[in-house]
C-alpha cells in the first residue's frame, strides 16, 4: 500500500458544471444509448424461461437490509421493493452463443408508474434518495458472478467512490459494477459456444443469483487484488487504486491463466489514515 501526491490522471476531481450542461450532456448519451439498443450491433439476449439449466456455473448472495448511518430504513425496505421489480424482468434469461446481455435495456426506465420507490443513490460523492435507488446491488451481483464464468464483460462502470472502510467489506475493493440509467450499462457477452442461464432471487434475507449452463464448469475462477494504493490527492481528499486479476485454474489446480480484469480508481468518503473510523454511508459493493 502506498500513499503519495499525484495529479489527476484518472478524472477524480469533482468537474463543476452547469445544470444546462449536465441536461445536455444527459440527453445526449441517452440518444446514443437508444440507437445503440436499435442499431443491430449486438445480438440482444431477451428470452427467459421458468426452467432452469442443469448445471450450477456460480452463485453468490448479498444481505438485503443494512443499519445505516443517518439513513432511514424505510430506504432500505424500499430497495428491496426495486429489486423485486427488477428481478421479474431478468431472472431466468437465457444468454445463447453470440449474445449480449443488457442491464438496462432488459429492466427499462425505474419509475414511479412502474411501482418503483425512493430509495439510496451515490451522487457526486454524496448520498441522495431517487427512484429505483439500490438496484447498483443488483448489478454489483450480476458482475461478480459474471467474473467467475467464461462470460465476457464488455461494458463496465467502476464506482467512483469508496464509501466504508474494509472492516464491513466482504469482497475486494472495486468488485462492483455501478449502474445510471440508461447508459451507465452492465452489458455481458457470451463468446463460448454453450449456452447461460441468469437465475435471480430476492430472499427474505438476502439477494440471492446463479449463472447456470448447459454442461458443468470444466475449470474454476479465483479473483486477486494487486497493486493496491491510497493516496493524499493535492486538491484534498484521499483516493483509492487497485487492478482486479482473474485467474482460471483446472479442477486439478493447474493454473490456465492470469488476466487483468478491471482497473478502479475512487475518491474515499472517510479518513483511511484514523484508526476506529466507521462506515459513513452505504455499502454499494455488497
Amino acid at each position: 500500500m502506498g500513499m503519495r501526491a499525484s495529479a489527476d490522471p484518472h478524472g477524480l476531481r469533482t468537474k463543476r458544471r452547469s445544470a444546462f450542461r449536465l441536461k445536455l450532456g444527459t440527453a445526449c448519451y441517452s440518444m446514443m444509448r437508444y440507437a445503440l439498443w436499435v442499431s443491430g450491433r449486438y445480438e440482444w439476449a431477451d428470452r427467459r424461461q421458468e426452467e432452469s439449466l442443469p448445471f450450477l456455473y456460480t452463485e453468490h448472495r448479498t444481505p438485503l437490509l443494512r443499519k445505516l448511518r443517518d439513513v432511514e430504513m424505510v430506504y432500505q425496505h424500499n430497495k428491496v421493493v426495486n429489486l423485486r421489480l427488477a428481478v421479474e424482468r431478468l431472472d431466468g434469461l437465457i444468454l445463447q452463443p453470440g449474445q449480449v446481455f443488457s442491464y438496462w435495456r432488459l429492466i427499462g426506465k425505474p419509475t414511479y408508474r412502474k411501482g418503483y420507490r425512493d430509495g439510496v443513490l451515490l451522487r457526486g460523492g454524496k448520498v441522495v434518495y431517487g427512484c429505483g435507488g439500490g438496484l447498483c446491488q443488483l448489478s454489483n451481483l450480476i458482475f461478480w458472478m459474471t467474473l467467475h464464468t467464461p462470460l465476457e464483460v464488455i461494458e463496465r462502470h467502476r464506482h467512483g467512490y469508496d464509501v466504508f472502510p474494509d472492516s464491513n467489506r466482504t469482497q475486494p475493493f472495486g468488485s462492483g459494477a455501478t449502474c445510471f440509467y440508461p447508459y451507465g450499462d452492465l452489458m455481458i457477452r457470451n463468446a463460448g459456444g454453450e449456452a447461460f442461464q441468469l437465475r435471480l432471487r430476492v430472499g427474505r434475507e438476502f439477494l440471492e443469483g446463479e449463472w447456470r449452463a448447459v454442461s458443468p464448469p470444466d475449470r474454476r475462477y479465483q479473483i486477486v487484488e494487486r497493486n493496491h494504493e491510497m493516496r493524499h490527492e493535492w486538491w484534498g481528499g484521499c483516493s483509492r487504486h487497485n487492478e482486479l486479476y482473474r485467474q482460471t485454474f483446472t479442477w486439478d489446480g493447474a493454473l490456465l491463466e492470469d488476466i487483468l480484469m478491471v482497473e478502479n480508481h475512487a475518491m474515499m468518503m472517510y479518513d483511511p489514515f484514523l484508526e476506529g473510523t466507521d462506515q459513513k454511508t452505504v455499502d454499494l459493493e455488497n
